[in-house]
């Protein structure tokens, strides 16, 4: 599942990895509102395997163009166009996946993310990971790598976001975690789902949120 606005490198490996847990959160016959849907990969495999009821949304207009051929319904908007016209619990799970760490006002989008559907999706690379506080230990700079494939200067990521972080602001806020993994996929054919010491040892978090 690929940002709204941009394209993020993101292997085989790692949209197996992060679409196993996504499918594995949510429930059978489910309706599903994918934000920043790509070309509709997790669309298709929620059909596929949960018999869901998916919808998507994105700006990317070649996605949305893939996404039709394929017979998936899906709409052009971006987060807020994708949300706000929406009525409260319109849906049973909402997904925003490896797009937060883009968004200018994140605290909104989770807020009616959880309005719009009674359980919420959030994935996001991870950037207290034990190889990027080393490689700035180290070397003063910031890494690139397939979960941060860009330069400082022309990164799409305007908020360095940490496991610890995400989990305070949601106490903060007031969502109920309802489960959380990370992701540690660094050269391996199989990525590994972590579920202890995640902030230190996981390249990407993931949360099921749901309200109080």
């Amino acid at each position: 599942m690929t940002s709204p606005e941009t394209q993020p490198l993101i292997t085989a490996a790692e949209e197996r990895a992060d679409f196993d847990v996504i499918i594995n959160w949510v429930a059978t016959g489910a309706r599903v509102l994918d934000l920043g849907c790509g070309t509709g990969e997790l669309m298709e495999r929620l059909v596929r395997e949960r018999g869901a009821l998916a919808q998507g949304v994105d700006l990317h207009q070649p996605s949305i163009t893939t996404c039709i051929t394929k017979g998936l319904s899906v709409f052009h908007g971006d987060l807020h166009e994708g949300l706000a016209d929406l009525r409260d619990d319109s849906f049973d799970f909402v997904v925003l996946s490896r797009t937060l760490q883009q968004v200018p006002d994140p605290d909104v989008v989770i807020r009616n993310m959880l309005r719009v559907g009674a359980k919420a999706v959030v994935s996001f690379p991870n950037f207290a990971y034990w190889r990027i506080r080393l490689h700035l230990m180290l070397h003063g700079t910031l890494p690139v790598s397939p979960a941060l494939p860009y330069a400082w200067y022309n990164t799409p990521n305007i908020r360095l976001i940490t496991i610890a972080d995400f989990e305070k602001f949601c106490a903060e806020q007031g969502y109920v975690i309802l489960d959380r993994v990370a992701l540690n996929v660094g050269n391996r054919k199989r990525p590994r789902v972590i579920h202890h010491n995640c902030d230190l040892c996981g390249e990407y978090g993931m949360f099921l949120l749901g309200r109080t």
